[in-house]
């Protein structure tokens, strides 16, 4: 039974790697026909028939699962229009710098024709006039609202090692996101009295309660107990969460399957004493199965509280199933119960496989089961309790490590350290009591080294789980060393690296806005660092430096800030708060760093960089920041390429005017996002460049890039690439030619423009 599971479990966790859905009904025919000869036989040609049909059924299911809410879309001709919607306040709504974000079940919907979806997600902003007359608008779980709503379809940041948002709202089931429009919005109904609803009104309370009594400016730690008690982790500040990452105990800020069991055990052994003390009830029902379905129902209840992730789910269904074994009276492995676990969540959710928690959960519980029968008996006496401690310490690490450094390409080498403490720290005192001290260890924990590798391939990080396996052996077995041997692949992984006299660029998918990253064979330079998308977030921190770590890069040479606007220049602090920064080059005033003036040139590793804009008088007379761009000209293996961020046509004149023959390039980044104030004809016919790339967000509220721009580029017969269409577009300058690739294009899922 426990290979079938797994089994099924590969043909999900396949179905999710693929660019289009499969006909999932062929898939399940065959499933079923090679599954079925195992009813009435045994032995290994059968059992492999019926692991190879437990792997087309689990095509199938992920497939069905995903054909059926796929089919829930937002009509295309729908996108950006008003369309008027009654629904109810479906999700826990989270509060952001100028608005207030939920999700949003739709009832039905007023606007005559419009095809809507059944869950959105939506964006209430509060205008300045809100904020000057005091209204705060505030929405709570569980109210039925009429709003007029603008939409658009699912659409994520496409970048390498980047964040795909797009499997995230598909997971949770929103097939559309926009934003609420100024007619007046009106609340129908205070409460739609539904469990899920409920559920999230009571978790709203909660934190509510929390914000009264614990408030921030005094409790700097109370959005922990938040994210703990209710699971919202977004109650966890920003600077936080660093210290989280650095010591690898982001996972015990959200409600682990160790909470869920805790509460399961308190609520079961609380039932079980009451149940003894009442014979009329014990002579009914044993305490000890009272106790069971005690501890079943509590687990239930707090996992719905804590919003029903990933570890939660898994606990609650390990405990259902144990709970269920016991009440049956047979004994059922732990093993057996973690596997029919995987296949509940599976059943339920098949997009689970695509999160780091599925496999973080699930691979430290196997490794505490795999290592169980090497520590069960030996746990008496406090030495021997503190020797097991450090084995379940020991097994947790190492089953990780291969997960965290393909996912996350980091892994804190203080980490064993910090979770010996703070795992029973927060289990046990946190939660109920404060944590001031603990925050003090883990900030000088955060401050010890972390180790950065490349993310390396899968082969390798399965050759690390193998390594890991072999490693957690029973002691006295020969050989466990060998199993060290398979993790050096993923631990020491190499940078890839552009040969001498080559250029690699990565002008990544921002959004509205613009980031791009150099790459020569021994440096590194940003070329602006990306947009402010809020006060909590920005590009710097969601996309740049994820991509330089995936790539195995913590130190930068140079930071080119080209002009203060927020879409370039957002992403800066975390730029320089996660990464080692040499020199910072900029047309920003209050920015440390020299300023980037026509005429600085310098050559990294055969490959020549200048900058052509601004003059240095230039910074004494321009009435917008948008003159200051900082235009920089990179050459490589005979090839140019022109970046020009956001200057306007007065500047593409004066470029023409300074350097009359010398703007030819082969590759043009757009100026100003394909703005109708720049890529003027005569700016076009000097640069000549037979390839253009366009930074640009998904139906921007700028209308960029605009049409009549777009035709002249399409006049000169040059390529087009966008990053809205394309995800981050990557160019390769090298004597051998020029080479540009699109990751959207490259890693796409069925999902993705759906």
């Amino acid at each position: 039974m426990r290979l079938n599971i797994l089994a099924f479990a590969a043909g999900i966790l396949g179905l999710q790697m693929q660019p289009e859905l499969p006909g999932w009904a062929l898939w399940a025919i065959a499933g079923g026909f090679l599954v079925l000869p195992r009813v009435r036989w045994s032995g290994w040609p059968v059992r492999g028939l019926a692991l190879l049909g437990c792997l087309a059924l689990g095509v199938a299911w992920g497939g069905w699962r995903a054909e059926s809410r796929l089919a829930d879309q937002l009509g295309a001709d729908w996108e950006g229009r008003d369309v008027e919607v009654v629904g109810v306040v479906a999700g826990l709504p989270q509060d952001f710098s100028n608005g207030i974000r939920f999700e949003f079940d739709v009832n039905s919907r007023l606007t005559v024709g419009s095809v809507v979806p059944g869950r959105i997600m939506l964006s209430w902003y509060h205008s300045r006039r809100d904020e000057a007359q005091l209204e705060r608008r505030t929405v709570r779980p569980g109210e039925r609202w009429r709003f007029t709503v603008r939409l658009k379809r699912p659409h994520g940041n496409a970048n390498p090692g980047g964040f795909d948002y797009e499997a995230w709202l598909l997971e949770r089931n929103i097939r559309a996101s926009g934003y609420i429009r100024p007619n007046p919005p009106q609340r129908l109904n205070d409460m739609v009295w539904q469990p899920a609803y409920a559920f999230e009104r009571m978790r709203h309370a909660i934190r509510d309660s929390f914000a009264r009594l614990l408030p921030e400016a005094d409790y700097p730690w109370g959005g922990v107990l938040v994210a703990l008690v209710i699971g919202d982790q977004k109650a966890i500040q920003g600077d936080l969460w660093t210290t989280f990452n650095r010591t690898g105990t982001t996972h015990l800020m959200s409600i682990s399957g160790l909470h869920v069991t805790m509460v399961a055990a308190l609520f079961g052994w609380l039932v079980n004493v009451g149940w003894r003390r009442a014979p009329a009830l014990a002579l009914r029902l044993p305490a000890q199965k009272a106790g069971l379905l005690a501890a079943g129902l509590a687990a239930f209840a707090y996992a719905l509280l804590a919003g029903f992730a990933v570890p939660a789910q898994r606990t609650l269904y390990m405990l259902l199933v144990a709970a269920a074994a016991m009440l049956s009276g047979r004994i059922v492995a732990p093993s057996r119960i973690l596997c029919l676990a995987l296949l509940v969540v599976l059943l339920v959710d098949p997009w689970a496989v695509l999160a780091a928690g599925f496999w973080l959960s699930f691979g430290a519980v196997g490794a505490l089961l795999y290592i169980s029968s090497a520590t069960v008996g030996e746990a008496a006496g406090w030495p021997a309790k503190f020797r097991a401690w450090g084995v379940v310490q020991w097994a947790a690490t190492l089953a990780s490590l291969p997960v965290l450094l393909l996912v996350f390409q980091q892994f804190s080498l203080v980490s064993p350290l910090a979770n010996a403490l703070a795992i029973p720290v927060i289990s046990f005192i946190v939660t109920p009591l404060a944590l001031d001290w603990l925050m003090v260890f883990l900030t000088w924990c955060a401050g010890w080294p972390v180790w950065l590798a490349p993310a390396p391939p899968l082969w390798a990080v399965l050759a690390a789980g193998l390594g890991a396996a072999i490693c957690l052996l029973p002691r006295g077995l020969p050989g466990r060393w060998l199993g060290a041997i398979l993790f050096v692949p993923t631990l020491f992984w190499p940078v890839a690296k552009p040969p001498e006299g080559e250029a690699w660029i990565s002008v990544l998918d921002v959004g509205q806005g613009l980031a791009s990253v150099i790459r020569t064979r021994e440096h590194t330079l940003i070329y602006d660092p990306g947009p402010l998308y809020s006060a909590e977030s920005d590009a710097g921190q969601r996309v740049v430096v994820p991509y330089l770590r995936g790539q195995g890069i913590g130190h930068v040479d140079k930071l080119m800030v080209t002009h203060r606007d927020a879409d370039h220049a957002g992403g800066t602090a975390s730029v320089l708060a996660a990464l080692t920064v040499d020199e910072v080059v900029s047309s920003v005033v209050g920015i440390d760093g020299q300023p980037c003036t026509a005429g600085q040139r310098w050559v990294w590793d055969g490959v020549v960089f200048e900058v052509l804009h601004p003059l240095a008088e230039a910074y004494a007379g321009a009435s917008k920041s948008n003159h200051l761009s900082c235009v920089l000209r990179v050459e490589a293996g005979g090839h140019r390429l022109l970046f020009t961020s956001d200057i306007e046509a007065p500047d593409e004149a004066a470029l023409l005017r300074r350097y009359p023959d010398g703007l030819a390039a082969d590759v043009l980044l757009v100026p100003h996002h394909g703005s109708k104030t720049s890529s003027t004809p005569a700016f076009l016919q000097a640069v000549g460049a037979r390839r253009a790339v366009i930074p640009v967000g998904y139906r921007n509220r700028f209308g960029h890039p605009k049409a009549e721009v777009l035709a002249r580029y399409e006049a000169m017969g040059a390529e087009i690439w966008r990053t809205d269409r394309d995800g981050a577009v990557r160019i390769s300058l090298a004597a051998g030619g020029i080479a540009l690739a699109g990751w959207r294009h490259e890693h796409r899922r069925y999902w993705h423009g759906r």
